[in-house]
């Protein structure tokens, strides 16, 4: 998983700085918030291209280094209350939520097995649930947004290597909570 060719940064010219990382919890196994130490900022004629944004991008999280599963950087300081919008990469297995143009939080994912393949494409958030549980699997999934009348949705999952969905987009709890808290019915989602 690329670090800041998490999102394939095609044509633009950016020089970039990293700084460390914060791990708030000491347990290793635990869910770690990762601190961004910059952001990078596009210029107003060169907004960032990003496969898939339904609107140019300003600004994306300057994430320092690979992160692992069940991390996730959110910084919102200083950035404009705006529309929401979030992108999924299947392949860089990342998330990113946008409010306006800039990129508000990205964390590590969960996403559908082969067999059960999460769908590329647009979807707009069509229902939330705080406490929902899957009748169909019997599983807890807090925090649900759903996007497609067949279940697939985004919710709160134990994001660890090796494990995968039936569909849905999983998120370490605490991002799922923040993701959730932001979200609105009819906020749209991209999925690549």
């Amino acid at each position: 998983m690329p670090s800041l060719a998490r999102w394939t940064l095609r044509g633009a010219a950016a020089v970039l700085i990293f700084l460390g990382v914060a791990a708030l919890d000491a347990d290793p196994g635990a869910v770690r918030f990762v601190a961004p130490a910059t952001r990078i900022v596009a210029t107003p004629a060169r907004p960032l291209p990003l496969e898939g944004a339904p609107q140019p991008v300003a600004s994306l999280l300057a994430v320092p280094g690979k992160m692992e599963y069940g991390e996730f950087v959110w910084n919102d300081a200083g950035i404009a209350q705006g529309p929401l919008w979030v992108r999924i990469d299947r392949e860089a297995q990342l998330i990113s939520v946008f409010r306006g143009g800039d990129e508000i939080g990205t964390a590590v994912i969960l996403y559908g097995a082969p067999d059960k393949p999460t769908p590329a494409g647009r979807y707009p958030i069509l229902a939330k649930a705080r406490d929902h549980r899957s009748s169909l699997y019997d599983a807890e999934m807090p925090y649900t947004l759903r996007l497609t009348g067949d279940g697939v949705s985004i919710h709160a999952s134990n994001v660890r290597e090796g494990r995968a969905t039936h569909g849905c987009i999983g998120l370490p709890e605490p991002f799922a909570r923040k993701l959730f808290d932001e979200a609105k019915v009819g906020d749209p989602v991209v999925i690549v």
